[in-house]
């Protein structure tokens, strides 16, 4: 597994960043695993070269961060490895317990720090924008949480290219933090971040590590036109019906990607990484993994090599889609 720099930092992660929304309290979620059937894939994925694992409070409503953390202190050194987590969906009925004021972002961090028994996360992420706080004020407290050692690093998730230079810009003013990473939905059925997000990482020297690249599993082929999915996640996640995943145009790219699987031996899934991987723009994608053959086959990917002809006929096949992933 090659590490690369997360943007212009100094911090090396793997190509693939293991994402553990899967692991915690299905209590949460019917398709969730519970710690004791989530802990493998983390330690396989150690074992596998991935150093860099991301989660949120609100997976499991902190369970995740709970069961990721032990993971890590049992199999892991803890200056070996990068840990991400995100700040902003409500823990509770409280309308106090989400969003990015300054009241919840100081009193968030130490909860993600108890629950993930560390001293400090490696890059703290915003899940969303708040557009009821000040980003100035999210910013500000969001420099204390660095400065007093809390955070090495800072990040944001999906949003509109204008809100992430305007909080990269107030950042620079102010001499605070800035954001170092953008987690953002990007793969073959959502290209929208093409159009201004990802050239202003690019020249921003922003690390892009998108999240969905196989957009909710429906590149790995699972899904026929007009039904519902074959699994459990596919069948209740909002998410998939929120950003209107399987619109005929989509099955257009997904016909493309299994002709190419086909063609080359691989999975559909492993082609529509490989495509991610390829773009200049992204450092690592984040991939999660509820049986062990989605992790190796994952990890496999990154040496598949596409051709030009693979790339023109995968990049022809896709057709402009509504902004989605923001909310």
């Amino acid at each position: 597994m090659n590490l690369k720099r997360l943007g212009k930092t100094g911090l090396k992660v793997s190509e693939l960043c293991l994402g553990t929304m899967t692991y915690g309290d299905p209590k949460w979620r019917d398709w969730v695993l519970p710690e004791e059937e989530s802990r493998p894939f983390i330690r396989r994925a150690l074992e596998l070269g991935i150093n860099f694992f991301d989660t949120a409070d609100m997976y499991s409503l902190g369970v995740s961060e709970m069961v990721v953390g032990r993971a890590l202190r049992d199999y892991a050194k803890r200056d070996e490895i990068v840990i991400a987590t995100k700040v902003f969906n409500r823990m509770s009925d409280s309308p106090l317990s989400g969003g990015l004021s300054r009241k919840h972002i100081l009193h968030a961090i130490d909860d993600s720090l108890r629950r993930l028994g560390t001293d400090y996360i490696d890059l703290y992420q915003i899940h969303r924008w708040d557009y009821d706080t000040p980003i100035e004020e999210t910013l500000e407290a969001l420099n204390d949480v660095v400065r007093a050692g809390k955070a090495r690093y800072i990040g944001a998730s999906s949003m509109f290219a204008w809100q992430f230079m305007k909080a990269l810009s107030i950042s620079e003013k102010n001499g605070w933090a800035k954001f170092v990473s953008m987690q953002n939905v990007y793969n073959l059925v959502y290209r929208e971040e093409e159009r201004e997000m990802l050239p202003l990482c690019a020249d921003q020297g922003i690390g892009v590590i998108p999240w969905s690249p196989l957009a909710r599993g429906f590149l790995a082929g699972n899904r026929k036109k007009g039904e519902d999915g074959a699994t459990t996640r596919s069948r209740s996640d909002a998410m998939i019906k929120s950003m209107k995943i399987g619109q005929d145009a989509d099955y257009d790219v997904l016909s493309v990607v299994q002709d190419i699987a086909k063609e080359r031996g691989f999975s559909p899934a492993q082609i529509a990484l490989a495509w991610v991987c390829h773009s200049p723009h992204v450092t690592a994608p984040i991939v999660g993994a509820s049986k062990m053959s989605h992790l190796e086959e994952a990890v496999a990917a990154l040496d598949i090599s596409l051709e030009m002809d693979d790339l023109a006929r995968l990049n022809e096949a896709y057709v402009p889609h509504a902004v989605a992933g923001h909310r």
